[in-house]
């Protein structure tokens, strides 16, 4: 049975009470984001607009490694996933 990530699923996008995660969010090789130095920024990249659609040219869609492309992100743990801000898609 998996753990209680937020209370609803506005919860978890609108920032409001019980979405913040008092529990660890692991990667897929078992590595806890929140707290592995690996993690530095501890971003969740998403793509999408406050609303949910689909940011257009801010998805790191197509990014290679020498690109100065830039997607939307936010900060893991502030239970506002789709209060997203522009990062350089090249950042860890």
């Amino acid at each position: 049975q998996g753990q209680l990530l937020a209370k609803s699923w506005s919860s978890l996008f609108g920032g409001q009470p019980g979405a913040t995660p008092g529990r660890p969010i692991y990667s897929f090789n078992g590595r806890n984001i929140l707290t592995d130095p690996l993690w530095p920024l501890r971003l969740a990249w998403h793509g999408s607009t406050a609303r949910g659609g689909h940011a257009r040219r801010r998805d790191c869609q197509g990014w290679r490694d020498s690109g100065a492309a830039e997607g939307m992100a936010a900060p893991l743990g502030q239970g506002r996933l789709l209060a997203g801000h522009r990062h350089n898609c090249s950042t860890p």
